[in-house]
């Protein structure tokens, strides 16, 4: 399922006006062409030399002088999330999410090739699916949730071919001819991009004729998002998917395609890379499914949908924390009483203190780290964490 590549917020909130086309000319055909025959080179060296090769540049960006500032976030940021590891591996696994960062950019070029109805069961592995399937193939709307963790080109694939139609919202290449493509080669294998710019009208209209729709939600939401727990600490998400899940009274299906065989190095979770390993491999994980019966009897089903979602996105990232893209500014967006310098509010504290796995030394990290996230704005005049 596409992720943005900017931090354009994915809404259905409003109808985004569209950017303007650009890549339609002569240098636009010839950057496509230029790009399209980048991208034919890891075909050429096969998939063991060209994820080797991308593994060692992703390292080598990763570490280098002129990327100091986002290797030092995204350490914070795994700080924030695993305050268990010490610091050198923090730093470490920050490195990895630049050398997975770059080996998806090569998987992005096999996946429609290698993944078609006569192949894909050769590269993916599907683990605990049934209660997915059953809600994707039934008879109410089903929304899928995945996040930046491992490959989410790939949980989109495979549930397509696994005969469900999904629409996954999708930011429109301003490469024209490159988007285009992209868009083919999806739609070849069931999977369909559903234009963020007229995603406020069609996006109901799928989920009331039964086609679920698909969200790669974990991005920041602005200063308008719903700010519900994430790693210990209030994060901005999209109202916008809860609000349509309640209005259409659909199910959630939370999951992520995790890359094997490649990033584990020997001793780590008594997993190496085995011969005969040497190939584009995924698990296809669920984390959680859920649908009306449990977030409407909730006290406030929108922060229990939406809560809920961001926890299954912790979990996907627990399960291969060197899979996710720690260097995007999780928690930049701030609530609205840490921006306007106020004491946490009661009501807030409430609403997590009534959700079901919330317990009192969790739910008093969150009110110890809101209140110093609150004193460093305050202190440095900001209303974004930098």
């Amino acid at each position: 399922m596409p992720a943005e590549t900017d931090d354009t917020p994915i809404t259905l909130d409003a109808a985004p006006s569209r950017p303007r086309t650009r890549g339609t000319g002569p240098l636009g055909y010839a950057a496509y062409a230029g790009l399209r025959a980048a991208m034919m080179l890891p075909q050429i060296a096969g998939p063991a030399a060209a994820l080797e090769a991308a593994r060692v540049a992703g390292r080598a960006f990763g570490s280098a002088p002129f990327n100091r500032k986002r290797i030092d976030r995204a350490t914070e940021s795994l700080g924030q999330a695993m305050p268990h590891l010490e610091p050198d591996r923090r730093r470490e696994l920050a490195l990895r999410s630049y050398e997975h960062l770059a080996m998806l950019a090569v998987e992005v070029a096999f996946l429609p090739r290698i993944l078609s109805e006569d192949a894909w069961t050769r590269h993916i592995h599907i683990g605990s699916m049934a209660p997915a399937l059953q809600a994707l193939l039934g008879d109410r709307p089903a929304i899928l949730i995945t996040g930046h963790a491992g490959n989410w080109e790939a949980m989109g694939y495979t549930v397509a071919l696994l005969g469900v139609r999904v629409h996954a919202l999708y930011r429109p290449l301003d490469l024209a001819p490159l988007d285009r493509w992209v868009r083919r080669t999806r739609e070849r294998r069931g999977l369909s991009l559903l234009d963020k710019f007229g995603a406020v009208r069609i996006a109901p209209e799928l989920l009331e004729r039964r086609e679920p729709v698909a969200f790669v939600a974990d991005q920041n939401a602005g200063d308008r998002g719903l700010f519900v727990p994430y790693f210990g600490r209030l994060t901005s998400t999209y109202k916008s998917i809860g609000l349509l899940a309640l209005k259409h009274r659909a199910v959630l299906v939370c999951g992520f395609g995790r890359r094997v065989g490649w990033d584990e190095r020997p001793g780590e979770r008594g997993i190496g890379r085995h011969v005969g390993e040497n190939d584009i491999r995924f698990t296809v994980h669920l984390t959680d499914v859920f649908g009306p019966e449990e977030y409407e009897s909730q006290p406030d089903p929108l922060y229990y949908l939406t809560a809920r979602y961001r926890r299954a996105l912790e979990k996907t990232v627990l399960a291969a924390p060197e899979q996710y893209l720690w260097m995007h500014r999780i928690w930049k967006s701030r609530p609205r009483h840490e921006r306007l310098g106020k004491p946490f509010p009661d009501a807030l504290r409430a609403k997590l203190a009534a959700l079901p796995w919330m317990d009192d030394a969790t739910l008093g990290g969150i009110v110890e780290r809101s209140d110093r996230d609150r004193a460093f704005l305050n202190e440095h005049g900001l209303q974004r964490l930098p």
